[in-house]
């Protein structure tokens, strides 16, 4: 995933557009919150990997020309949309499926309305709400993309072997600065997972020398046929699966971080110190994740003209 000064670089930030609101659907589809609500809840009981499959999808959507479910859009023969992108193959079937069936009730509710982009927004506030994290405003009325191109996406996605340099540059190119940094991936980690290509190279054939002996093992045995089995995965929180915690930085003090690029949030002195805060006090990384969370919710939206309300989510309305 990728990410970002302050807030003067981010000139379409807080509530600046005119057209964002809290209560934007209040008259237009007064069922929007119950039904997003309800519908989260129970993709969420079904299929528990939901929630970080969706958390990834949003941050992925908006790390690409800002939070406009161009994410969502399937490629054409006649167009290869952000999906086509190698890092954007394995974003998870369950997030799409979501996103769907909202869509199609909302639609019901109230014809062509309420936006893919905040139902992807509404969506993965509550699901980070109901594995245990922090409540965070989601203001409305963003518009849909009217593109997705996979051109797009290489300058801002990171991969799993980033230098912090490169992951401080990504975020700082979008109006984050490191304390954001650190808090959005703490966050996006908390409940994620990895398939095990992504962080092979440090198991196999000889372990990284900065991870735990004990997680090497385990992550041995686990992912031992990976090479046969594209769709094994772990855990990025091995102690604490499933749930919107701290634990993830608690991990990375002890050397039990998955990733090479998380872990080396605790060796680099910018990041270091985040990790610390975060790992020994829960509330300012609840806090801080939440107000990281506004900011990106509205980052580099689309209103106006500028895009559209999509009939159906993974396709814009004229081709």
């Amino acid at each position: 995933m990728t990410w970002p000064l302050l807030f003067l670089l981010f000139s379409s930030f807080a509530y600046s557009h005119a057209q964002l609101t809290l209560d934007y659907y209040a008259k237009t589809c007064p069922q929007f919150d119950s039904i997003v609500r309800d519908i989260s809840q129970q993709k969420q009981t079904e299929f528990p990997a939901t929630a970080a499959a969706t958390l990834r999808v949003f941050f992925h959507d908006c790390a690409v020309d800002g939070c406009d479910a161009s994410v969502l859009i399937k490629p054409t023969a006649f167009n290869k949309s952000e999906l086509d992108y190698d890092i954007n193959h394995s974003l998870a079937g369950d997030a799409f499926d979501l996103i769907t069936r909202i869509k199609t009730a909302v639609e019901l509710a109230c014809p062509g309305v309420v936006s893919c982009a905040d139902i992807l927004a509404t969506a993965t506030r509550n699901l980070v709400v109901i594995t245990g994290g922090p409540h965070y405003k989601v203001p409305l009325g963003r518009k849909d993309s009217l593109v997705s191109n996979v051109s797009n996406v290489e300058a801002h996605l990171t991969r799993e072997n980033a230098t912090v340099d490169l992951m401080i540059n990504k975020f700082q190119s979008m109006g984050f600065n490191v304390k954001d940094m650190v808090v959005l991936i703490g966050g996006g980690h908390t409940i994620g997972f990895v398939h095990c290509k992504e962080f092979a190279h440090r198991i196999f054939p000889t372990p990284d020398p900065t991870m735990n002996p004990i997680l090497v093992e385990r992550l041995s045995k686990m992912c031992a046929n990976y090479t046969n089995n594209s769709d094994m995965s772990a855990f990025l929180d091995v102690l604490s699966p499933g749930n919107f915690d701290n634990v993830l930085f608690k991990n990375l003090m002890k050397g039990i971080g998955v990733l090479g690029s998380d872990q080396l949030l605790y060796s680099d002195p910018r990041t270091k110190p985040f990790v610390e805060l975060y790992a020994n006090n829960a509330i300012a990384f609840a806090n801080d994740f939440a107000q990281a969370m506004e900011k990106v919710s509205v980052y580099q939206v689309k209103s106006g003209q500028q895009g559209e309300v999509r009939k159906r989510c993974d396709s814009i309305n004229h081709i």
